[in-house]
């Protein structure tokens, strides 16, 4: 399983995942469906599907051109995310596959958007899991909760993107590293691991090079949207349970101008 990295717009990624054996591809939010077939046609891959995380026009809104440019792909999305273009509508824990090594589950991961769905892939055995997580967790932080509560966001992150493989690689919607880390260093100042993947992004980005992906293991260090559960991060926002804390971090980064 190869994943490649097309940015696209101001911040935005979409993925072109390849199933190497039969050189069948699936893309994550294909915004700027030109650039992505380009991207494709120069790996020889043979596009099959397109896997939509949710319904905003940065993620969705190549859909409709991209089944124009590639006749019978077919678009997934949210079953409750009224995603523009989608031919096959995905709830929690269905499956899809691709190519001969590949196999897809869909997570419902609610509160961006209410029919959010992060897609989670596996490949052959030495191949490292990958998540999709689209706007719902993002390196060292979330999304806003457009159409959700507090309550969904911690369920999505701390319970169902948290309970996956440690290894498993998050490749997320945006380029928001640096700032997400610069806000987690004023939630936890004595974190070293913040600290680190900081340094490490603010390098990275000067070379031009994406922050992406991070890992399941590496949020549960530095991320405090996914480090709501621990008491020494809810005593440092002044809360008592991990769903407050979460409301309030959100609260504070809303407010943040980093």
């Amino acid at each position: 399983m190869k994943v490649i990295h097309i940015p696209c717009l101001e911040d935005n990624y979409s993925y072109l995942v390849i199933d190497e054996n039969t050189k069948q591809g699936a893309v994550v939010d294909p915004v700027e469906p030109e650039k992505v077939i380009g991207v494709a046609k120069e790996n020889g891959v043979e596009l099959k599907l397109v896997l939509t995380t949710h319904h905003h026009w940065d993620h969705a809104g190549g859909n409709e051109k991209i089944k124009e440019l590639v006749p019978g792909i077919k678009v997934y999305g949210g079953s409750i995310d009224n995603v523009k273009g989608c031919t096959n509508k995905v709830e929690n824990g269905d499956k899809l596959s691709l190519g001969a090594d590949i196999n897809i589950l869909s997570l419902h991961t609610p509160c961006h958007t209410k029919g959010h769905i992060s897609y989670y892939l596996t490949g052959k055995e030495e191949d490292d899991p990958a998540v999709f997580t689209g706007d719902t967790l993002f390196v060292a932080g979330c999304g806003k909760f457009f159409e959700g509560t507090a309550e969904q966001m911690h369920e999505s992150l701390c319970v169902t993107l948290a309970s996956l493989p440690k290894q498993t690689k998050v490749y997320c919607g945006h380029e928001y590293t640096v700032k997400n880390l610069q806000f987690a260093q004023t939630v936890e100042p004595e974190n070293a691991k913040i600290s680190q993947k900081l340094s490490w992004a603010q390098q990275q980005r000067q070379s031009g090079l994406p922050t992406i992906p991070s890992t399941i293991g590496e949020e549960l260090e530095f991320n405090p949207f996914m480090r709501a559960d621990l008491p020494e991060v809810q005593e440092k926002v002044g809360c008592k349970s991990p769903v407050e804390a979460l409301r309030k971090i959100r609260e504070l980064k809303d407010n943040w101008r980093g």
